[in-house]
């Protein structure tokens, strides 16, 4: 039984990365398959593996972002940001890699930010001479540093998989904070290798382009009522508790009522298939740790693992995977739940230390084309060679699995 769960955990994987089938909809078969003719587990005890919690707050979240991406919000809020240091080129890299953290942090999420700031960062780092290349590199990173915040997608399913070990985790110092230093490290040691083209380029963007890539406007009361709806959500998450969530769903529901955003097309504009995705896979594993299957892949971990070099192979090994296949949806929740036994098995380890590992070297490969990140980016270049960025692109990102590594074990293999 140990060997066919994970061998339906392998070929869930696989659909993710080389089939249009959504690998959750599969992972939801194969737990029913699974769980109730080998297993002989009853309907019931399957479907209670089905993370209602992590849905709410997923569907929550993306629904009140999803209103302000409509209404242009969180545009608005990029393009003011920009517009502040239009004579800076030399601050350009930076002003998006923090824009990109802060909008992925508030809970726009790594895609969103991505997807809202592409198009103008190509433009900017044609006219300034940046480049495509090292501008999708500081571009993604600052997505992916703010993409651990228990307000945005990736922070979500986190924690919630965290929550079912019962390990005590912060979510902002244990969770967040130690992925946005890993990816602040990578943009800034990008910035010594990459932008020496930009010293002897032009120190500052001419005016009138500028103000073709950033036309600025006044806001609006619904984006002004959008962005207070906001703040309500970050603060009662912050200072009173509430559940993100249901907060979340309560001011959605109130600012479609105001008739703030268009609730309708925002509703069937979510990603459902990444937020099926995240929900099936976590249903499968709950049937394939019933049937043993991952103590098996633990046993297999823990023979290449030791408490010295755990953060390093979990880094390589999940990044590999998610340079082909989802990092969220699929390979944080079939390797965040081994942590535990992983441990236990080789003698030692800090849970911390461990799942950083696994969030930063799954998602530090986000920069290769394959991904959406890298895709968008390159979708987003007009200006640019675009095969000769795909090829760089690719050839960056994948040998992120071996500097994720590299990078875990000097941040975090000191905790082990």
């Amino acid at each position: 039984m140990e060997f066919f769960s994970l061998l339906a955990l392998a070929a869930v994987i696989a659909l993710s990365c080389f089939s249009k089938v959504n690998p959750g909809l599969a992972a939801l078969g194969l737990a029913w398959f699974l769980g109730y003719y080998y297993a002989h587990m009853g309907i019931n005890q399957i479907a209670a593996g089905f993370p209602i919690h992590m849905f709410l707050v997923l569907v929550g979240v993306t629904y009140l972002f999803g209103l302000a991406k409509h209404n242009g919000t969180l545009e608005k809020l990029s393009q003011d940001a920009i517009a502040l240091f239009k004579d800076r080129a030399r601050a350009m890299p930076w002003l998006f890699f923090v824009l990109a953290a802060v909008l992925s942090t508030i809970g726009a999420g790594n895609i969103g930010a991505v997807a809202l700031l592409a198009p103008v960062a190509m433009s900017v780092a044609w006219e300034t001479g940046i480049g495509a290349f090292f501008m999708t590199i500081v571009l993604v990173c600052g997505a992916n540093a703010g993409a651990f915040s228990p307000f945005a997608m990736t922070g979500i399913i986190a924690n919630g998989l965290i929550a079912k070990l019962n390990i005590p985790m912060d979510p902002w110092t244990q969770v967040y904070l130690p992925n946005f230093f890993a990816q602040s490290l990578l943009a800034a040691l990008s910035y010594l290798v990459f932008y020496r083209r930009v010293k002897n380029h032009h120190q500052h963007m001419p005016p009138p382009e500028l103000r073709k890539i950033v036309r600025t406007s006044p806001w609006t009361h619904h984006q002004k009522y959008t962005l207070a709806g906001i703040g309500v959500l970050i603060a009662g998450a912050v200072f009173l508790k509430a559940d993100v969530g249901f907060l979340a769903i309560l001011v959605g529901c109130v600012l479609t009522m105001t008739g703030t955003s268009d609730g309708r097309e925002t509703f069937r504009q979510m990603p459902w298939d990444i937020i099926v995705m995240v929900c099936g896979v976590n249903t499968l594993i709950g049937v394939i740790e019933t049937m043993g299957g991952l103590g098996l892949l633990t046993d297999m971990i823990s023979k290449i693992s030791t408490p010295h070099n755990v953060t390093a192979v979990t880094a390589l090994i999940t990044g590999v995977i998610s340079a082909f296949s989802s990092s969220s949806a699929v390979v944080m929740p079939s390797f965040i739940p081994l942590v535990p036994g992983l441990i236990a098995k080789i003698g030692g380890g800090d849970p911390v230390a461990i799942v950083s590992s696994i969030n930063v070297g799954a998602h530090l490969v986000d920069i290769s084309p394959l991904s959406s990140l890298g895709a968008l980016c390159v979708a987003s270049a007009v200006h640019a060679d675009k095969e000769k960025l795909f090829r760089r692109l690719l050839g960056f990102g994948l040998s992120m699995a071996l500097a994720g590594a590299a990078i875990c074990f000097i941040l975090f293999g000191w905790m082990t």
